[in-house]
């Protein structure tokens, strides 16, 4: 159990780590509105993508997970909520403040839960069931640092 516990603990540091150092790297992009890659998102569209994800999708996840028995999930597809809700005219700053605090809330709401809820269990409308909430968690990590690998490359 102690691994476990240890486990959870550099998860929740890692998540917190990989939020400040996406918001670092994005912030030192010389042009935010370049292409990352030929025909591709910017760095602009893709802090708020990580910013959407975390808010409508796995730290949702994780929030509801822990307070609901058993909840079921919408599929999140995240280029048609861009093409709907994404704002080129966002302040980058502030679009980064409010993803690395929503993460920051989220690890400081799950360091309060006794372990068992880590295990609590949900549905995913396409996916199955069986997620955890330690899924969640793992799977907004990922996510995040699959982008902070995309931001980083930009010189």
């Amino acid at each position: 159990m102690k691994e476990l516990l240890d486990y959870r603990e550099k998860l929740l540091t890692r998540l917190l780590a990989a939020a400040r150092q996406f918001r670092s790297a994005c912030l030192a992009v010389k042009d935010p509105l370049a292409p990352l890659e030929t025909n591709g998102w910017n760095t602009h569209q893709v802090a708020a993508h990580a910013r959407d994800v975390d808010a409508q999708a796995y730290g949702l996840r994780a929030r509801r997970t822990a307070l609901e028995d058993n909840p079921e999930f919408q599929n999140f597809d995240g280029d048609a909520y861009a093409a709907q809700h994404y704002n080129a005219s966002e302040s980058l700053t502030g679009l980064l403040d409010g993803f690395v605090a929503s993460v920051e809330s989220l690890a400081e709401f799950l360091r309060q839960l006794p372990p068992a809820a880590w295990a609590r269990v949900s549905r995913h409308v396409e996916l199955g069931s069986g997620f955890t909430l330690q899924t969640w968690v793992e799977r907004n990590l990922a996510h995040i640092e699959e982008h902070l690998a995309s931001v980083a490359k930009v010189k």
